[in-house]
């Protein structure tokens, strides 16, 4: 007996066939795959296909065509569905599909489906590259991805309209496998708002130069995708960097310390727990010139003044409220690391502070690897060995969370 059970929307669009394969997909995970089918869809694919592969019945219309006991029960069959299955996974998920979810239209089975479904969304967009590059549509996409949908953003290639650009299906392998992953997950962060800050941050010396240092956000960003799967809000709060966001979290992009500030703050009261792993530079200009300075004049020196200290302040805020709110800071240090993680910790009055030496090599800065030690509130100091970011992440929010009920439970 499968552990696992999905719904399957099918959009209209020549990627429907694909649909099929990513059926099969799902079932060698040993997933049970429901599949509900838009009337458009139907004219691509025919339903005996997915209901072979499947071995379930598959969904074409919203009520039924039988005696008035069948249609009466195929008119709340949208809400057994919903209850029944963990996940949504719509592929191909059209211009128009995704254009009805956004605005809450529900004129067939999948998008009613859609409204009464409460568990994880994942979106699968196929489409003409000119349609998913159309504002409109990306008014949709941000729109659901703000509702903490995954978004699995199109392949490029050449596509059936004979175009080349972003919209193709993703493979079906591919999609089968962010979904497997999200139902395998735990999910010990439902119902948490998680404010998370990533990567450096720009000061400007002129219009065209800046002051930076060389965070990747690889960190903040693993943290990130880790607590979306993990159920959790996710905001995430970042300075300029090369990689994309994580599906399913809120995305704040900001340059300066400044902004960052202001975005963190705005942002600090929903908030249950506070993941500060973004360089902020240490130094500004407090007033950038207009024009570009002129290489004659660069050997002047420069006035630089101190950039807000968003950890500490945000610190201090806390530890006033008593609001219970899980503070989390970082340390890049090149020495004595376990020392200034505990001298961080008392300053800066944080829960935990998650330190590492950014000189070692193949860890730290625009590594996919890390190894860090955790100095936490309750005197514990916990090395967590050398690993990838993204395995990482999920350790640091395992001992959050142990961390949050052992500070409860002492209250």
């Amino acid at each position: 007996m499968a552990s696992h059970s999905v719904v399957l929307g099918v959009g209209g669009g020549i990627a429907a066939y694909k649909a099929a394969e990513l059926a099969r997909a799902l079932m060698e995970h040993g997933v049970e795959v429901n599949t509900v089918m838009t009337g458009a869809a139907q004219e691509f694919v025919r339903p005996l296909t997915f209901a072979a592969l499947t071995g379930r019945k598959v969904i074409t219309e919203m009520f039924g065509t039988g005696s008035s006991d069948e249609v009466l029960a195929s008119s709340v069959e949208h809400i057994r569905v919903a209850q029944e299955n963990q996940l949504l996974v719509v592929a191909p998920a059209t211009a128009d599909l995704l254009a009805r979810f956004a605005h809450g239209l529900a004129n067939d089975f999948l998008t009613t489906l859609y409204l009464a479904f409460q568990g994880p969304v994942v979106l699968a967009p196929a489409m003409n590259t000119a349609m998913w590059n159309h504002p409109a549509t990306q008014a949709n996409i941000e729109t659901l991805r703000r509702r903490g949908h995954h978004v699995i953003e199109p392949d490029e290639g050449l596509l059936a309209c004979g175009t080349t650009g972003p919209g193709r299906l993703p493979e079906p392998q591919r999609i089968g496998y962010f979904v497997w992953r999200i139902l395998a997950q735990r999910h010990d962060l439902d119902g948490e708002t998680i404010l998370i800050t990533a990567g450096p941050t720009r000061e400007p010396l002129d219009p065209v130069r800046f002051i930076s240092n060389r965070s990747s956000g690889k960190m903040g960003y693993s943290l990130a995708e880790a607590a979306a799967l993990r159920g959790a809000r996710v905001i995430l709060v970042s300075g300029p960097v090369q990689i994309p966001a994580p599906d399913g979290v809120e995305l704040m992009q900001v340059q300066t310390a400044s902004e960052m500030r202001a975005a963190v703050m705005s942002r600090l009261a929903e908030s249950d727990i506070i993941i500060k792993t973004a360089a902020v530079a240490d130094y500004h200009v407090a007033n950038i010139p207009r024009q570009k300075v002129k290489k004659t004049a660069m050997r002047l020196s420069l006035e630089l003044d101190p950039t807000p200290d968003i950890l500490a302040e945000v610190g201090a805020e806390l530890s006033r409220s008593g609001s219970g709110q899980l503070l989390i800071g970082f340390a890049a240090e090149t020495e004595n690391v376990v020392a200034e993680a505990k001298r961080k910790l008392q300053a800066k009055h944080c829960d935990m502070v998650v330190a590492n030496n950014v000189s070692a090599d193949g860890t730290g800065f625009e590594s996919d690897e890390n190894e860090v030690v955790l100095a936490l509130r309750t005197g514990e100091i916990i090395p967590l060995p050398r690993a990838s970011k993204r395995a990482l992440a999920d350790q640091i929010l395992d001992e959050a969370l142990k961390l949050r009920l052992a500070l409860h439970q002492g209250r």
